[in-house]
């Protein structure tokens, strides 16, 4: 693998996803994501040399149904109010650009825990307007309940409404500021 340019990238939001999905009543899949957030990508001499960091507003929630997107940020939940960010700060990169893991601290309703991202480096380009490009994939199942997210309701047939492993993805896209 090529070396990345190394620098300080900033997140081009427009061209990047964070989505997320939790099983719903046992039997389908509930979908979701996050409108605003922001990271920044340091990339050094190798892909072991380099970090992220990200910000999630947690208020920027959207299932595509209001009453669920409220549930979703009130106490039961994420408690938008008394915890209005998600963050994610990297501590280490295993392997290599082809296939590696982005481990780090994930930090919901003010609890921390260590998470590993399975990642893959989507590439590095310059667009048609000059610009320096990198992209990448990363996915991680985690468990809402070592969050503090607890809340849930029994079903009559057995199980419960809302599982405890969400599955996040993320596809996020980085520029590399021009020098002015």
């Amino acid at each position: 693998m090529t070396a990345l340019t190394t620098g300080t990238w900033n997140l081009d939001a427009s061209h990047s996803e964070i989505g997320f999905s939790v099983r719903h009543a046992g039997i389908s899949k509930v979908r979701g994501s996050f409108t605003e957030f922001d990271a920044t990508l340091t990339t050094g001499e190798t892909l072991a040399d380099s970090s992220v960091e990200a910000t999630v507003q947690i208020a920027s929630v959207n299932t595509k149904d209001a009453n669920r997107d409220g549930h979703l940020k009130s106490e039961d939940f994420f408690n938008a109010e008394q915890f209005p960010t998600m963050t994610f700060k990297s501590t280490s990169v295993k392997g290599d650009a082809g296939d590696f893991v982005l481990v780090g601290d994930l930090t919901i309703r003010g609890v921390s825990k260590e998470v590993e991202f399975a990642a893959e480096l989507g590439g590095e380009a310059v667009d048609a307007f000059g610009a320096t490009r990198v992209g990448f994939f990363a996915s991680t199942t985690i468990s809402r309940k070592e969050f503090g997210i607890t809340w849930n309701a029994a079903l009559e047939a057995g199980g419960v409404l809302v599982s405890d492993k969400v599955k996040i993805e993320i596809d996020a896209s980085f520029v590399l500021p021009t020098a002015e």
